[in-house]
This record gives C-alpha cells, structure tokens and sequence, in this order.
C-alpha cells in the first residue's frame, strides 16, 4: 500500500539523465511518496509526460545517473532515437494516470 505525504524531503525539481529515457533526458520531480521506508520520486519528461519513472530519493541524489537541473544539450542528445521507437510501440497503448499531491507545485487544479 502506497502512503503519500507532503513534502518529505526538498529536492530540486529539474533534473537531466545521463543517459537517454525512452529517448528523453530532461525530467521534473512532480511527486515524493513513502513506501517501504523509502522517499520515492515520481520523475516525469519535460516533452512527454508518458515518459515517467519512479527512482529513489537516494538514487536521484546520489548516484551518478542524474544531473541537477537541466543541462543545454543538443537536440539529438536531448530527443534521441530511442524516442521515436518508444512512440511507435507505446502508439497502440494508452496512456497512464499519474497521481501527484495537492501541496505539489505542478498540482493545477
């Protein structure tokens, strides 16, 4: 069962992958909740918000996967490949519901 809580912890909000996700690179942190003792990060794309993952607080801070904020890459850096072949298997599926808390900074209603 998945506890939500507000504001856990303070991390920043824009984040670069090392390395491309589904083609993408340039993230915001939209959600933290608590499961299993653990701070997860629900990161979605800046370009797609399709493209979502859920990390670890301590993997977001401390590894050496992410960049704080969002570096200026080149276009075929930032959009790769990967990101047309991601849309043509996910064209037929549809898309997924992502839950955020009402205290967070991209709740808009």
């Amino acid at each position: 069962m998945q506890k939500e809580t507000s504001c856990l912890i303070m991390i920043d909000n824009f984040w670069t992958s090392n390395r491309p996700i589904s083609g993408l690179r340039h993230f915001v942190l939209v959600n933290q909740t608590l499961e299993k003792d653990q701070i997860i990060c629900l990161m979605v794309s800046v370009l797609d918000v399709e493209i979502n993952l859920k990390i670890t607080s301590q993997e977001l801070i401390n590894s050496a996967n992410w960049e704080k904020g969002w570096l200026n890459l080149p276009k075929s850096k930032s959009i790769t490949k990967g990101y047309l072949e991601y849309k043509s298997i996910k064209k037929k599926e549809g898309i997924d519901k992502i839950f955020i808390n009402e205290d967070s900074v991209f709740n808009i209603s």
